[in-house]
C-alpha cells in the first residue's frame, strides 16, 4: 500500500507513517489500532518481536512457470479462514441433524484411470451432457454448481473478501480450493476469473474431492513442474467436461486449431485452450500446433469477462453456497442461531437475513 494511500486512511501525514517505519517515531495506541485495520493485521500482531508464520491448513498446489508458486495474500488467508469457520459451523449443523456422509469423498485413488473417476463424477452428478443444454459459459457453471449442491458437495463462489469489493483476487493468485470432509466436502473458486475458466477450474476442484486430496489450486497448462495430483485432476476435469468419446468424432482436421477450438468451445462451454489441451490429450493436433495456439490466447485471459455485479441478495447463496445459506438463515429463523450470529457468518446485517428468508419464501412460492 503506498504511503501517501495508507497515511489518509490514518488521517496523518507520509512522514508521520515513514517514521513509524523507520522506528524513530511511534503512533499513539488509537493510531495503531487503525493501523492493523486499515492493513488487515490482527493488531495484536504489531507486539510481537517477529511477525509469526502462518501455516496454511491445506496444500499449496499451485504451480507457476517452473517453480511452484509460494506466499499467499492477507486477502486470501482471511478469506481461507472465513471459509473454514463457516465450515465448521456448517459441519457440526450437518451432523446434528442427522445428515449422511459423502460416500464419493476419497472414492478413488491416485492411481485409477482419470476416465473411471470422470464417469463417476458425471454419474454422481446426473450430468450426461449438461453443455447441450445450456446457451453460455455462465449458464453453465451455474448449473454445474447445482448439480454439485444436489450431489452434497457445498460450492462458493467469490471474487472479494466478504462484502469488501475492494478487497479482491487475482486469477495468478490462486483459481480455486478444494477442502476434503465426509460430511461438508467444499469447493471454492474465484469469481475473479472468466467463467469459462470458472468451468474447468469447478470440475478440477470436484476431482480433488473425489480423490480425497485438500489444496489450493491454479490449474491451467501442465508444465514439467506441475504436481502429480494436479495433472491427475486435471485430466479427470477434461474428461468430465469434454469427454473423448463426445469430443474426437466432431473435430475437423481440415480446420485450423483456432477455427475447432472456437465453435467447440461454445458447444462445451469451457475455454479455447481446454478444447486444444483435449485435442493434444487425443493426438489430434501436436504439441507445437498447441504451444502455438495456447500463446496466441494467453493475451485474451487478461481481458477477461470478470466481476460479480448483480443483486446483493441473488449473489449472497453464491457467494456462499446455497444450502449452507438455506441451513444458516433458517437456523436463524427456527431461533437455534443467533440473527447477529447468522449474519457474521453470511456477512450481512441481521435484517437482512430475515430480508433473505422473506425473499427465499416469497420464492418458494
Amino acid at each position: 500500500m503506498p504511503v501517501d494511500v495508507l497515511a489518509q486512511k490514518l488521517g496523518t501525514k507520509p512522514e508521520s507513517v515513514l517514521a513509524w517505519e523507520e522506528g524513530s517515531a511511534k503512533p499513539t495506541f488509537r493510531q495503531a489500532e487503525r493501523f492493523a485495520d486499515a492493513v488487515h493485521v490482527p493488531f495484536g500482531y504489531l507486539f510481537l518481536p517477529e511477525p509469526p508464520e502462518e501455516d496454511l491448513p491445506i496444500p499449496d498446489l499451485r504451480t507457476v512457470g517452473d517453480a511452484p508458486r509460494r506466499g499467499f495474500s492477507l486477502d486470501f488467508m482471511d478469506l481461507l479462514r472465513d471459509v473454514l469457520r463457516k465450515q465448521a459451523w456448517y459441519r457440526e449443523h450437518l451432523v446434528e441433524i442427522g445428515a449422511p456422509r459423502k460416500a464419493f469423498v476419497g472414492r478413488f485413488g491416485p492411481g485409477t484411470p482419470a476416465g473411471e473417476v470422470a464417469a463417476d463424477i458425471r454419474d454422481t452428478l446426473r450430468i450426461a451432457t449438461p453443455q447441450r443444454s445450456t446457451r453460455t459459459p455462465e449458464e453453465y457453471v451455474t448449473d454445474l454448481s447445482e448439480a454439485s449442491e444436489a450431489a452434497g458437495v457445498w460450492v462458493m463462489r467469490t471474487g472479494y473478501v466478504g462484502n469488501n469489493t475492494h478487497r479482491t483476487f487475482t486469477v495468478d493468485e490462486f483459481r480455486g480450493f478444494a477442502i476434503v470432509d465426509d460430511y461438508a466436502p467444499l469447493v471454492l473458486i474465484n469469481g475473479r476469473d472468466a467463467k469459462a475458466a470458472q468451468v474447468f477450474t469447478l470440475a478440477h476442484e470436484l476431482a480433488h474431492i473425489w480423490v480425497g486430496q485438500s489444496g489450493v489450486s491454479n490449474p491451467g497448462l501442465d508444465t514439467g513442474q506441475t504436481l502429480d495430483i494436479e495433472r491427475f485432476c486435471n485430466a479427470i476435469a477434461a474428461e468430465v467436461l469434454v469427454p473423448a468419446a463426445e469430443l474426437a468424432p466432431v473435430w475437423s482436421r481440415a480446420d485450423s486449431v483456432e477455427v475447432n477450438a472456437s465453435w467447440l468451445s461454445r458447444t462445451f462451454k469451457v475455454s479455447r485452450v481446454v478444447i486444444a489441451r483435449r485435442a493434444l490429450d487425443l493426438k489430434l493436433i501436436s504439441r507445437e500446433e498447441f504451444f502455438a495456439f495456447y500463446q496466441q490466447e494467453a493475451h485474451r485471459w487478461a481481458n477477461a469477462d470478470k466481476g460479480e455485479g448483480g443483486s446483493f441478495y441473488l449473489n449472497m447463496p453464491v457467494k456462499n453456497g446455497k444450502r449452507f445459506t438455506r441451513a444458516v438463515v433458517n437456523s436463524a429463523m427456527s431461533g437455534h442461531l443467533l440473527l447477529r450470529e447468522a449474519g457474521a457468518l453470511l456477512h450481512m446485517k441481521p435484517a437482512q437475513v430475515k430480508d433473505l428468508y422473506r425473499r427465499q419464501m416469497a420464492g418458494a412460492h
